[in-house]
């Protein structure tokens, strides 16, 4: 039997993929890759987003969020806009969207603010949430806590928090994504955490085209030409598959449709 793959989070609206898009797509039929869930990082690429669902349905679900990166460019009226783009489509997500302290100069209470009315509109939909977090576990585990969730969970996309927290925020109903750069040697701790992880809250993303793999495990060579930096490719999906061990893709298509239904 061919082995099916599930991209929990992608952004293949991203201008670096530039016109290249069909092809990677048919790149990653041949893979086996059977959905790619797009997220959007800000209000200026959700159309994108919408398009490339509309365009290719039985490839992407849609997901439409403010990323904390680019929350303060928000307009006044995108919560209204949000909430129509998912009633829209019952099958589209929220997110990208969370607490960035890595960021320069971050303002933690606007980006709860943001974070809140995702994770209400989240809890009144029951849709999928999709969240980013860097150095802010703490203040993302009091969020959580303090405020009604989707009864479906929500997804930790590139989980890069601690090892002790696996378990606490797997019981408020979180799933945690690995990304093909924890297959770096660096990324030891971030290995471990996903050790501890519960096999029916796992799945796996590319977060393409950041987070690449290893040199030598890239089965691609995607530049971005303005930079001259390597892109990371959605088709080496089934390659973090085959080397993270835990990862048994008949569960984790389980978990996929469990999570995203």
């Amino acid at each position: 039997m061919t082995t099916r793959y599930y991209d929990a989070h992608c952004h293949l609206q991203d201008p670096r993929f530039g016109g290249t898009v069909e092809e990677i797509l048919k790149a990653c039929q041949d893979r086996g890759i059977q959905r790619l869930v797009v997220n959007g990082t800000r209000e200026s690429d959700w159309d994108r987003v919408a398009e490339l669902a509309e365009r290719y349905p039985d490839l992407i679900l849609p997901s439409y969020g403010l990323h904390p990166w680019w929350s303060r460019e928000r307009s006044a009226n995108w919560r209204e806009d949000l909430e129509a783009r998912l009633l829209a489509n019952p099958r589209a997500s929220i997110g990208e969207t969370g607490l960035d302290r890595w960021m320069e100069n971050p303002d933690p209470a606007d980006q709860e603010e943001v974070l809140l009315a995702h994770l209400d509109l989240a809890e009144r939909l029951n849709r999928p949430l999709s969240l980013h977090c860097l150095r802010a576990w703490g203040h993302l585990d009091a969020v959580l806590r303090a405020h009604p969730r989707p009864a479906r969970g929500i997804l930790l996309h590139s989980y890069g928090g601690p090892a002790e927290m696996v378990r606490p925020l797997a019981d408020l109903g979180a799933y945690f994504s690995f990304a093909g750069y924890f297959l770096n040697p660096s990324q030891e701790k971030k290995r471990a955490a996903f050790q501890l992880v519960p096999e029916d809250r796992l799945l796996i993303e590319s977060d393409a085209p950041d987070q690449v793999l290893p040199p030598e495990l890239d089965e691609f060579s995607l530049i971005d030409p303005d930079t001259g930096k390597r892109l990371n490719h959605p088709g080496n999906l089934p390659v973090i598959y085959r080397h993270w061990p835990p990862a048994d893709p008949e569960r984790v298509e389980a978990n996929f449709r469990s999570f995203f239904a």
